[in-house]
């Protein structure tokens, strides 16, 4: 098992490095005061769950976790009051949706969690990731992002359970 901590400004790698990181761009809250839209990072221990990678950018990334390469069709449901809150779908989907095919690269590489998902509660916030960092350093809609090299060399480390522990001070 492998716990990565961060406090939404820097994450401390497995083995001890301490690397940047962006955060959403209103900060940390606490997870049961979470709510879609927010662009809050949540407070707390959340799985990683599976790994997606855009296969025309980079390699698939080694690692323990599952890993699927990404299409122009997958899509990551954010509307609060439909069945597919917080779950993938495949695009053209009728619901709002985040595309995960995005022309920016943060989703490169990007790391679902379990945050909001056992079981899925309407509007608790959705699409929490570990992903790519904006070059510029930019916060996040809610997730924590990597320089992608970093996300690589990350994966490659993490044991087959792997968590992504958020706190509010490390």
């Amino acid at each position: 098992m492998t716990d990565i901590v961060t406090d939404g400004t820097r994450l401390i790698l497995p083995g001890g490095g301490v690397v940047p990181c962006a955060m959403g761009r209103s900060g940390l809250i606490d997870a049961a005061r979470k709510r879609e839209g927010d662009g809050a990072t949540p407070i707390g221990r959340w799985r990683l769950v599976q790994v997606y990678f855009r296969p025309d950018r980079v390699d698939p990334p080694p690692c323990r976790l599952p890993v699927s390469p990404l299409s122009e069709q997958d899509g990551w449901c954010d509307a609060p009051h439909d069945p597919a809150y917080n779950r993938h779908v495949l695009r053209p989907y009728p619901a709002s949706h985040e595309a995960m095919w995005r022309s920016d690269g943060l989703y490169d590489i990007v790391v679902t969690t379990d945050h909001n998902s056992d079981p899925v509660v309407p509007g608790a916030g959705s699409a929490i990731f570990l992903h790519c960092r904006n070059p510029e350093g930019k916060p996040t809609a809610g997730c924590i992002a990597l320089d992608r090299p970093v996300l690589q060399d990350l994966l490659g480390a993490v044991a087959e359970e792997a968590y992504l522990d958020i706190r509010a001070a490390l």
